[in-house]
């Protein structure tokens, strides 16, 4: 399977006072606003770390499915937060924490599963930074 996706992002002015708006190709993300306070502080708006917390908890949690699913499970619920550290103009770390619902999967086969799971998830592997792991199953 092959396939393309894109984004847009605009920005206008200055690093500090500019401001900027980011869009997805499925409009999800619409010209959401960027800008110094959206990024370092707290503004309204996205962000690059926060947006690639999102597509890391999501890609994870999708590739633990379709491993749960192979190897005969059905995820009732599977919860993952990201958390990406920005230090000093590198991302330096992500925190991965998940919680499941997996109906007859032994705590073993959840916390092996997972971590195949974090080890071949396609944002996983495009990052080059470290990427720890938390599993609870409920």
């Amino acid at each position: 399977m092959k396939f393309t996706r894109r984004a847009n992002a605009n920005w206008k002015g200055t690093g500090m006072e500019g401001k900027g708006t980011i869009s997805t190709q499925s409009t999800t993300l619409d010209n959401a606003q960027l800008s110094f306070k959206t990024r370092f502080e707290q503004g309204v708006g996205t962000n690059p770390e926060e947006l690639i917390a999102a597509a890391h908890s999501g890609c994870f949690t999708m590739q633990l499915s379709f491993l749960l699913s192979e190897a005969g499970f059905v995820p009732e619920d599977l919860d993952t937060t990201a958390k990406v550290t920005f230090e000093d103009g590198t991302i330096t770390l992500i925190q991965l924490e998940l919680t499941g619902k997996v109906p007859g999967i032994s705590s073993e086969e959840f916390q092996q599963t997972a971590q195949k799971a974090k080890e071949i998830c396609p944002i996983s592997k495009l990052l080059n930074t470290e990427i720890t792991l938390t599993v609870t199953l409920n």
